[in-house]
């Protein structure tokens, strides 16, 4: 076992070389291999782990080929010729033996990593939790600031070190909401209600996409995730609830019109409840009876 230890953690070594060689070519967003935030972090650990006990199947066995053609091709009249070979006990059990071992590690691994990373669990913090609403459009995101009564679209920004409770629909078709940098993907599905925990460790500004094709604009619905200060979260909060136009139902209607938008928008105050409206609407619409099915309980 130790033996096999060494082998993953070297392993693994040799496959963070090569997927650094891979990604160096690639501009600008790293993905989880430049994490801001513990889940992407916790994400890149679990890769790098998967590839390690990986390697320890296939590096001795992209090792041993060349050798073995090279020992016993037809030119080598020294190589042994065993015409009545029939059992290795040390065979059997490298062959049995190490496949059974990394099945069973990577399967261990991949039912600690559902639970400790599920997207539903809350982050331990000792900041208090921020609401965003998040509502998928075509071809646009927008994001409701429930507290704060203010809403923007294609940005959104984040306090540091303080743990973010996204909940998730969609307006059109379902859609896929991510950041990589921080960690994570979840559905936003229309009619319905899913959630995704994240935090950012780090200030800067983070890329945001949807993964799941929707049309045309699908390849540039993208939008801005901005990590800052808790003092400059609040001032951005307090300017748009000065300055920017209120979200109401025209501006709503606007933005549900499949469309590109060539910069953020922001809005600076709503009635109601947009984000359980469209989920309301979408679900009569599908069923024709009963409230909107929420995933998750929360």
């Amino acid at each position: 076992m130790r033996t096999a230890s060494r082998w993953a953690r070297y392993s693994g070594l040799i496959g963070l070389s090569v997927t650094g060689l891979l990604v160096s070519g690639c501009a600008g967003d790293y993905g989880m291999f430049g994490a801001a935030g513990p889940i992407a972090e916790a994400q890149r650990s679990h890769f790098l782990l998967i590839v390690g006990w990986m390697l320890v199947v296939s590096l001795p066995l992209f090792v041993a080929l060349p050798f073995i053609l090279w020992r016993y091709r037809l030119g080598n009249r020294k190589a042994d010729y065993r015409p009545d070979w029939k059992f290795s006990p040390l065979l059997e059990a490298l062959i049995w033996g190490v496949p059974i071992l990394v099945v069973a590690v990577l399967g261990y691994e991949a039912w600690r990593q559902s639970y400790q990373l599920d997207p539903y669990r809350p982050i331990t913090a000792a900041a208090a939790p921020l609401d965003i609403q998040v509502i998928g459009m075509d071809w646009k995101w927008l994001f409701i600031y429930p507290d704060a009564r203010v809403a923007s679209v294609n940005e959104v920004l984040l306090p540091v070190d303080r743990p973010v409770r996204f909940r998730l629909t969609s307006a059109s078709v379902l859609q896929s909401f991510m950041i990589p940098r921080l960690g994570g993907q979840m559905y936003a599905m229309p009619g319905m209600v899913s959630e995704i925990n994240l935090i950012a460790t780090r200030a800067g500004e983070y890329r945001g996409l949807n993964t799941q094709f929707n049309g045309e604009g699908f390849a540039r619905q993208k939008f801005v995730a901005r990590a800052v200060s808790d003092r400059q979260f609040r001032r951005w909060l307090n300017n748009t609830a000065q300055t920017a136009p209120p979200l109401d139902a025209a501006a709503l209607a606007r933005l549900r019109k499949p469309s590109l938008l060539p910069s953020p928008v922001r809005f600076g105050s709503f009635r109601g409840d947009p984000f359980r409206s469209i989920v309301a609407q979408i679900a009569h619409a599908g069923d024709g009876a009963g409230p909107a099915h929420t995933q998750g309980g929360h």
